[in-house]
């Protein structure tokens, strides 16, 4: 009754404002005493006396690394700020404290040591690797704009009918090949928007919504392992074992494709047979509309032209000579050129990917030319390290902080002390198929991290459908999870037992 009366909706919506408000300062309450806590912990390590660390000739400067390093760690595992503002941080920091742009009576290199050079730190976020990532979301861009996406969609579906478990593993399949190339968050929005008539026509009290629901994350979190540009910890990865001065093994994207493109094929089928048995259909049929036309002008020929050139030519680096990162940029050039994109389309890249994954590329940087990672390889017996435990280990907790938190944040965490950790092991990795197993091993892991709907942004989408409880996430997040981390690191061993890696 009272709900009834003129009004009501403005004491309604105070209510809510008000509940809101109490929230909002208790959050704000939480994440101050987190940051103060991460800033107590940064300077203790910031202060103590180089010897404290163990490490024969420690200097000022590396000490201040390893101090931004644990506040990275922190902040990353936290999350008090954005992972993309973390890693602006970490270069800020770098940069004043560190290089030889820094506060000047504070980076004196008789009193602390050799210092970075400030041009070094800049340009980690013009590494190759960033334009692997610029051009992979200008091809995705180009491809949504036109409508070629929907219109893939539409002719890559049709063949798998309207049987309810064929369409399922249409989905899967198709979602797995889209997040090869374009970025898994917006492969997962569009095609649970493909599926919104699908799940009108299921049943509301049957598991077949579940299960397509499901899908969508399941096959978007797993097809970003196919190719080095499909989520951001594989070409961290790739970055960390193609380094010229570090591992340098000579990865290329064909070779990476050769391996992972299998492995995916098979764990997507796998993943089919495990949501329907979990989730099994009652309705045996659905129909499948998928609206949108594909734009039948110029512009979409040149974006068709363009991607077939641009994956070839990735395929056949070793062929043609041209790297990886060199291709990415094709796109780019081509479409800005004859405008496919514009000044506005630029703006819909995902720079806060960029700056985050530029931030860890600028730890590693530091680590490594201020000798620290050299001075830890000779003060740590890495090498009586056992192979299996360091494969282990690295895969568990990467994927346990996956689940937490940002799978670019966690690559860009480990990948550099994973880095370090093979070379000084050397030869003994070869037991375990080589280093590219523990670092792409790494990659694979996180991926795998989608037990809540925190632990990825497609899991998130999925869970804003309403039709997914948490439970049923962790569910398949977990089965599917394990199974892939196992055949993954089967996979590697054995691609890396035949020296293909």
């Amino acid at each position: 009754m009272f709900k009834n009366f003129t009004g009501f909706n403005l004491v309604d919506s105070l209510h809510k404002m008000n509940v809101e408000f109490r929230q909002q300062i208790k959050w704000l309450k939480k994440k101050t005493i987190e940051m103060i806590a991460i800033a107590a912990v940064t300077l203790v390590i910031w202060f103590l006396p180089t010897s404290a660390f163990g490490i024969d000739g420690l200097t000022i400067v590396q000490q201040r690394i390893i101090a931004v390093f644990a506040f990275a760690t922190l902040m990353w595992v936290f999350e008090v700020v954005p992972s993309w503002a973390t890693s602006i941080a970490i270069m800020g920091l770098l940069l004043l404290f560190a290089s030889d742009s820094g506060v000047k009576w504070l980076c004196n290199p008789e009193q602390v040591g050799a210092v970075l050079s400030y041009k070094g730190i800049m340009a980690c976020f013009a590494d190759p690797v960033i334009m692997l990532f610029i051009g992979g979301f200008v091809l995705a861009i180009a491809a949504t704009k036109t409508g070629l996406d929907v219109h893939l969609a539409k002719i890559l579906l049709k063949p798998f009918g309207t049987k309810s478990e064929r369409v399922l593993l249409g989905f899967l399949l198709i979602t797995g090949l889209f997040s090869m190339f374009i970025s898994n968050t917006a492969t997962a929005a569009m095609m649970l928007t493909f599926l919104a008539p699908v799940f009108k026509q299921l049943p509301a009290n049957g598991k077949g919504r579940i299960a397509m629901a499901l899908s969508i994350p399941v096959a978007a979190n797993l097809g970003g392992i196919g190719t080095p540009i499909g989520t951001p910890p594989n070409t961290i990865a790739l970055k960390y074992l193609n380094d010229p001065e570090g591992l340098n093994l000579g990865i290329g994207f064909g070779q990476w494709m050769l391996i992972m493109v299998p492995l995916v094929a098979v764990l997507l089928i796998i993943s089919w047979f495990v949501i329907k048995k979990i989730f099994p259909f009652t309705q045996k049929t659905v129909e499948l509309k998928i609206e949108g036309e594909m734009k039948k002008d110029t512009k979409t020929r040149i974006v068709i032209v363009t991607f077939i050139v641009t994956v070839l030519l990735w395929l056949l680096d070793s062929f043609t000579g041209i790297n990886t990162y060199t291709v990415a940029l094709i796109p780019l050039v081509v479409f800005s050129a004859t405008g496919v994109i514009d000044r506005r389309d630029l703006e819909e890249i995902n720079w806060s990917v960029i700056w985050m994954v530029a931030g860890g590329f600028a730890l590693g940087y530091a680590m490594n030319v201020s000798g620290l990672a050299s001075l830890v390889v000779k003060n740590i017996p890495f090498g009586s390290f056992s192979p299996v435990l360091i494969l282990i280990l690295s895969g568990l907790l990467c994927y346990a902080l996956s689940n937490f938190i940002s799978n670019s944040a966690t690559a860009a965490l480990l990948m550099p002390i994973l880095a370090v950790v093979c070379t000084a092991m050397g030869d003994k990795l070869d037991a375990i198929g080589g280093t590219a197993t523990v670092l792409i091993g790494v990659a694979i892991a996180s991926s795998s991290a989608m037990i809540l709907p925190i632990s990825t942004p497609p899991n998130a989408l999925a869970y804003a459908t309403n039709l997914v409880q948490q439970k049923d996430m962790a569910k398949i997040g977990l089965i599917v999870g394990i199974i892939s981390i196992v055949l993954g690191y089967a996979f590697l061993y054995v691609f890396g037992s035949m020296h293909l890696l």
